[in-house]
């Protein structure tokens, strides 16, 4: 029997060592990213530095920029004006873009295993029903058959029949 995607996505979210090394994966993909904002912030300041116009001129604000930066905010209140400051801030975006997406993805996954367990376990119960209700069902007209029996065996020996 073909198993449909969603049924070997709960297999995957179920086995612990899918989630053990889901949960490695998030903590790279965010020290990963934690890095690269340090890193666009670290850069960003001396590639405006001196520029006409520049706005990211210490440390503390160019954290805040890349963090508005990688979020896409955008408040408007930092951005860079040189030219290596804006391939900075392409790769913090980027970056960003890319983690919030990953943190998106994973948490559909998340939702998605949970959905498919509550259908698993509904299809179960209803499963477990159904053989109830027919073995009843059963049982029932096996009485029936043979109380119809009975029945007939009393008008065949009375010869009503």
């Amino acid at each position: 029997m073909q198993q449909s995607f969603f049924q070997l996505l709960g297999r995957f979210l179920s086995d612990p060592r899918w989630r053990a090394f889901h949960f490695r994966a998030a903590l790279a993909v965010t020290s990963a990213t934690a890095a690269v904002l340090l890193a666009g912030a670290a850069l960003i300041v001396p590639a405006e530095r001196g520029a006409a116009g520049a706005n990211i001129t210490s440390f503390p604000k160019a954290v805040w920029w890349s963090i508005e930066t990688a979020t896409t905010v955008g408040y408007g209140d930092l951005y860079p004006v040189t030219a290596w400051g804006r391939v900075i801030a392409a790769v913090t975006m980027l970056a960003g873009i890319t983690t919030f997406g990953m943190v998106t993805a994973a948490m559909a996954t998340w939702f998605v295993g949970r959905a498919e367990k509550e259908v698993r376990e509904a299809r179960t119960t209803v499963g477990r029903y159904t053989r109830e209700g027919e073995e009843a069902v059963s049982a029932e007209l096996r009485v029936l058959h043979q109380r119809f029996d009975r029945v007939e065996q009393l008008l065949d020996r009375h010869g009503e029949r």
